[in-house]
């Protein structure tokens, strides 16, 4: 199964500190914008090891698609916790007018 969260449940999830976005788009994407507080560990080198294990793993990238990618994959190492992504990702984030860093 996999846990779908809202923008609005990411933003609280940062503001808290309840969660670690971690985002699965490459480097190039990373630099290019991201979500403020997300990690950056792109899926062509994804590593479940790397995954923060103190708290809640929200997966992140352009559209939605890699993010469930992550999840299989973390799910193959034994990471069954690492499985919530935000579907509408980064189109949904930069689409609501959400701050991005760079």
């Amino acid at each position: 199964m996999v846990d779908v969260v809202t923008r609005e449940q990411v933003k609280a999830g940062l503001a808290d500190g309840s969660i670690a976005l971690v985002d699965v788009r490459e480097p190039h994407e990373f630099a290019a914008g991201h979500i403020p507080g997300s990690t950056s560990l792109p899926l062509s080198r994804f590593d479940p090891s790397q995954l923060p294990g103190d708290k809640r793993v929200v997966f992140v990238c352009r559209s939605g698609r890699r993010t469930l990618l992550a999840i299989e994959m973390s799910r193959l190492f034994g990471r069954a916790d690492a499985s919530t992504h935000y579907a509408g990702s980064m189109l949904d984030w930069a689409g609501a007018g959400e701050p991005i860093e760079y």
